[in-house]
């Protein structure tokens, strides 16, 4: 991103408004080298993914492959499963439930509140999750959900 900004400024081109990443609770690796460049160069983070491919909703704990989801249709293998995905995914629906969350409102609000995210790119596979999706636009964490989350963060740290 650097570079890239550098050589437009010393060429006079189109300056990069935006670089679009994976960015979730689960996917925190835009964290700190990415955060801090797109901060102080004003390039925002397009954040793709903010539940992690549906796994934060739960639907595929315990290696649940729901009828007409994203991960039992898809082609590509999943990386991302397994017990310590399992563990992470449920102690953050677990945090959401205990405030009265919707935990992928939860999840997309996270990412909303970040500084350095410019838009967050949801997806969805019915129109109830699309609703709730944008839903999740006018939902704030409080300073004891954030600070859960970052406990969680310390134990399950980079998953991807």
């Amino acid at each position: 991103m650097s570079k890239w900004l550098q050589l437009a400024k010393d060429h006079n081109l189109p300056r990069m408004a935006s670089i679009q990443n994976e960015y979730s609770l689960l996917c925190r690796n835009f964290e700190p080298g990415w955060s801090e460049i797109a901060l102080s160069e004003d390039c925002g983070l397009l954040a793709w993914s903010p539940l992690t491919r549906g796994i934060l909703s739960g639907k595929y704990l315990n290696g649940a492959q729901p009828e007409g989801a994203r991960l039992t249709i898809e082609t590509r293998v999943e990386h991302r499963g397994g017990p310590e995905t399992d563990a992470a995914a449920a102690a953050y629906i677990d945090l959401a439930q205990r405030h009265g969350l919707d935990p992928c409102q939860m999840a997309i609000a996270f990412v909303n509140q970040q500084p350095f995210v410019s838009s967050t790119l949801i997806g969805a596979t019915t129109m109830e999750q699309l609703r709730s999706n944008i839903d999740a636009i006018d939902v704030r964490l409080n300073d004891e959900v954030l600070s859960e989350i970052n406990l969680l963060r310390r134990k399950y740290p980079m998953l991807f």
